[in-house]
This record gives C-alpha cells, structure tokens and sequence, in this order.
C-alpha cells in the first residue's frame, strides 16, 4: 500500500480569506490605492506563498525581502527601481521582483495579479 502524499491544490477552486487594506502612510507617494489579498498556498516551513492579490491605483515604496513570481491577470503596473530604471506591465506579462530590491510599486490601471513568492529565511 502506498501513500497518496500531499494533494494537488487547485487554484480556480482554492478558496481563502480576503484581506483589504490601504497602504501604509510612510510607503505612500500617491493616491489612496486599496489593496486586497487572498493568500491561497502556504507551505508547511512558513516561506513559500501563493495567492491573489488587487489594487486601485496608487503609487508607493517598496521593499523586497522575499523573491516573487508575478502573473498580471488584470491592469497596468510600473515598477521603478531605486537608480530610476522602470518597468511596466500589462494584462498577460509575467515577471519577477528578486529579494533586495527596492524602489516604487504603481497601480497604473485596476490591478489584478497571481503571485508566487518565497520569503528565506533570514
């Protein structure tokens, strides 16, 4: 007899507490965005996380401590880092915002994305 092991979770059916909240005063630059998040996946060790996350508009300072896959669902964004350098992303791109860095976050648009991300332990 064999053990089934852990299931496969998926995501169109997972279902999870939303979490809404604005941004935190001292990381605002502009707007009043309202963020929500529906954390789907933790593993069992604390640091791996999926889930989906939204936001209005709004611009603000970002800080990476954890490594995060981003699938935008829904929106415009534009990251800026912090020598100036710019990204922007729509409906459809994919990208990845490595653990360090720091810069902006802008919801150009109403912002829908997927996201994977792994917190080190540190």
């Amino acid at each position: 007899m064999t053990s089934a092991g852990p299931a496969i979770i998926d995501l169109s059916t997972a279902t999870a507490v939303e979490e809404v909240s604005g941004v935190a005063e001292d990381r605002l630059i502009a707007g009043s965005p309202v963020q929500s998040v529906r954390n789907l996946f933790a593993d069992s060790t604390g640091q791996f996380f999926v889930g989906i996350w939204s936001s209005t508009p709004g611009l603000w300072r970002i800080r990476y401590t954890e490594s995060e896959f981003c699938h935008l669902l829904e929106g415009a964004v534009r990251l800026t880092d912090s020598q100036g350098t710019s990204w922007s992303f729509s409906a459809g791109a994919s990208f990845i915002i490595p653990a360090g860095f720091t810069g902006t976050w802008e919801v150009v648009e109403p912002a829908r994305k997927l996201y994977a991300l792994f917190e080190p332990r540190g």
